[in-house]
């Protein structure tokens, strides 16, 4: 990011491998690095939790989230968590999040048992600037179901039409459109603080 903010890259199920888009983000722009410390291939709330808010309070200023499938739910109960543990409206150190297709962990349907650890999708509104990133052909999420998420949480909603779960298998190379939702969404966060 130009302005120094940090991205922490937030996996889904299996973590992303080099011809994922977040790998591409990594390798290709700085600033970008992986949240550590979780395995990505267990699906275990508390401790991804535990991985996640240390990788945040580990950042010298606020980082953006940049989460994917399983990941978005992750960033959705560490919002939770901040909740309880700060009161309605919580001070949080992070400047914003972009919430690519999200799973949907309370669906049999949409997604496999493992992942269910993570239900109910905590539905609280974000006390940053987000943006909920769907395709209509995912077979983790309905778009319908990706709405009511975004709308709970407060977040901008963009559909980007058919492109399967938007990971490794959507081909979308460095992602360029990504990024660029990235990019506005560090706008609204400093337009915001300026407020």
């Amino acid at each position: 990011m130009e302005n120094d903010t940090p991205v922490l890259l937030v996996p889904g199920l299996g973590g992303s491998d080099a011809t994922h888009w977040q790998a591409q983000w990594r390798d290709h722009h700085e600033g970008c690095v992986f949240v550590q410390a979780i395995n990505w291939n267990l699906p275990e709330r508390e401790s991804w939790l535990a991985g996640l808010d240390f990788a945040i309070r580990a950042c010298a200023i606020p980082p953006l989230l940049v989460a994917h499938s399983l990941g978005c739910a992750l960033v959705a109960h560490w919002v939770a968590q901040e909740h309880k543990r700060n009161g309605s409206v919580p001070n949080v150190p992070v400047c914003g999040a972009l919430l690519v297709a999200p799973a949907d962990v309370d669906s049999d349907a949409h997604t496999p048992p493992e992942t269910h650890v993570f239900a109910p999708m905590p539905l609280i509104v974000f006390p940053f600037p987000a943006t909920v990133v769907v395709s209509t052909n995912d077979p983790y999420i309905d778009p319908v179901r990706a709405q009511l998420f975004a709308t709970a949480w407060g977040a901008e909603f963009v559909n980007i039409g058919p492109r399967g779960h938007i990971n490794a298998d959507s081909h979308l190379g460095d992602w360029q459109e990504g990024w660029d939702l990235l990019k506005g969404l560090c706008c609204e966060e400093e337009r915001l603080s300026r407020a």
